[in-house]
């Protein structure tokens, strides 16, 4: 007999507890870096102060992506005050301070949250280097 269309690929390994929400956490960090920054935020933090209590996996995803959010939030700002010191948004340095950013913190960001992703998405703990926050528990 072969497996139908409804059969999960692997019927001996069930999805942790809390898979759903920790992959919904990361897509939120990614979608709040790419796409719908600020929106995505309050949807993740929302999530975050619901999210009391839920399993290990989530707690922990959650912990990270809104850790990693708010040092993008510090590093964003950090850009804009460095902009503002070299003069303001009408010098050519504005530029140069302006790709160092997007290459170096915001690639960081998004890269980490691409690793996260795939980490929850296959119901495992990550823990974002540098900016993330230990999951005890």
């Amino acid at each position: 007999m072969s497996p139908s269309a409804d059969d999960p690929p692997f019927p001996d390994c069930p999805d942790p507890p809390g898979k759903t929400l920790a992959v919904a956490a990361e897509a939120l960090y990614l979608m709040n870096l790419l796409l719908l920054p600020g929106l995505a935020f309050l949807v993740l933090l929302g999530l975050y102060f619901k999210g009391r209590g839920a399993p290990q996996l989530a707690c922990c995803h959650l912990r990270q992506t809104v850790a990693a959010s708010l040092w993008a939030i510090v590093l964003l700002g950090a850009a804009n005050g460095l902009i503002l010191l070299l003069g303001g948004y009408a010098m050519p340095a504005t530029w140069v301070v302006v790709i160092l950013y997007f290459t170096v913190c915001h690639s960081t960001l998004v890269l980490l949250g691409v690793l996260g992703l795939a980490k929850a998405m296959a119901g495992r703990v990550f823990i974002y280097p540098v900016v993330g926050r230990r999951c005890d528990g």
